[in-house]
């Protein structure tokens, strides 16, 4: 609150915000010249198509509201304009200021707050500080749902069909094992362009995990060389193109299947260097591939249950009991478990 005080004064003092006679203290948007410039609207435009003033104590219609004087009822505090709360669009600002400076690089938002919610902030925030507010704006595409039934529809807290990160992350680490599921929310999230719409299914979610499933696959078994990584390489001179074309990562994450499909075919280690170089730039194929593919549970009970199942069917092998390693194998299959038979013995991993 204090913060937001200091802001909202700041704007009086330089003319850029008023004490209507309502109580409300009001931003006068007719006094920033800019406004408009991010969501390429201009004050005519938005004069033509403001409602009725709402308030009498307002100056112009556009103008919009910094501090709401107090109704019976409501969350109140002190000021010099009287008891009251801070308008929808101060409070980011003033946040953004005390963590970040006056001048941000990177501002972010879904599509529907560029008008009029960022719009605000850069007029309240640049008539403050007689500073650029943010450098660059990335709008994120909308969230979408799918349901069972296949339909989809905007992710709202109204609906109440929305996902939290927390709630997302309890789902995806006891499907795939914990620890597991922030990296494959990241890497679903990772699959769309950013501006794209994003659309959250627990189908979708499995085919990113089945998708990183792949990568982590091709890594497995497989040392790295030491050299560092050189954007003149051609895989990842091709995904930094991807990446400097307006942060398409649905692009560069299909230089490193590539990648993946390479290593497969040669086993190369400069190419399981390359891999690891470009994913870890995405914050991912940062675990060790085999605790990834058993699904985070190389320590944990059941992983001691599959190794000892495993041990188990070795033993009914050498006895020649193939009926009893066999049920072994299709059980474990069965919970969504695949063993590997190789030269070094029976691994296996979650699928």
């Amino acid at each position: 609150i204090p913060q937001m005080l200091n802001l909202i004064g700041k704007l009086e003092e330089k003319g850029f915000a008023y004490h209507a006679a309502d109580g409300d203290v009001d931003y006068a948007v007719r006094k920033f010249p800019n406004y408009g410039r991010l969501s390429g609207k201009s004050i005519d435009d938005l004069q033509s198509g403001a409602r009725v003033q709402e308030r009498e104590g307002k100056h112009d219609p556009l103008d919009f509201v910094l501090w709401k004087s107090a109704k019976p009822g409501e969350p109140q505090w002190d000021s010099k304009w009287g008891c009251g709360r801070p308008g929808w669009h101060i409070e980011c600002s003033a946040m953004a200021m005390d963590l970040l400076g006056e001048t941000i690089d990177i501002h972010g938002g879904g599509p529907d707050l560029v008008f009029p919610h960022h719009e605000n902030e850069i007029a309240q925030s640049e008539a403050a500080t007689g500073h650029q507010f943010a450098r660059t704006w990335m709008h994120s595409g909308p969230l979408r749902v799918r349901s069972a039934d296949g339909k989809e529809e905007k992710m709202s807290k109204s609906l109440g069909n929305f996902w939290t990160i927390r709630d997302a992350l309890k789902e995806t680490n006891a499907a795939y094992g914990e620890g597991c599921g922030a990296e494959v929310l990241r890497f679903f999230l990772l699959r769309s362009q950013y501006r794209s719409p994003i659309t959250f299914s627990s189908v979708l979610i499995e085919e990113a995990h089945k998708a990183l499933v792949r990568l982590y696959t091709a890594l497995k078994g497989r040392a790295a060389d030491r050299a560092a990584l050189d954007w003149n390489e051609p895989f990842a001179a091709r995904f930094k193109a991807a990446m400097d074309d307006d942060f398409n990562t649905a692009l560069a994450v299909s230089v490193l299947f590539e990648l993946a499909t390479e290593i497969n075919r040669t086993g190369s280690p400069e190419l399981v260097r390359q891999l690891l170089g470009l994913g870890r730039i995405l914050n991912i194929l940062g675990m060790d591939p085999e605790k990834f593919l058993q699904g985070g549970a190389e320590a944990s009970d059941d992983a001691s249950r599959i190794e000892g199942l495993i041990e188990e069917r070795a033993l009914a092998k050498k006895a020649k009991n193939f009926a009893r390693a066999d049920e072994i194998r299709k059980s474990l299959l069965a919970e969504g478990i695949e063993l590997q038979d190789g030269a070094a013995g029976t691994t296996w991993r979650r699928i």
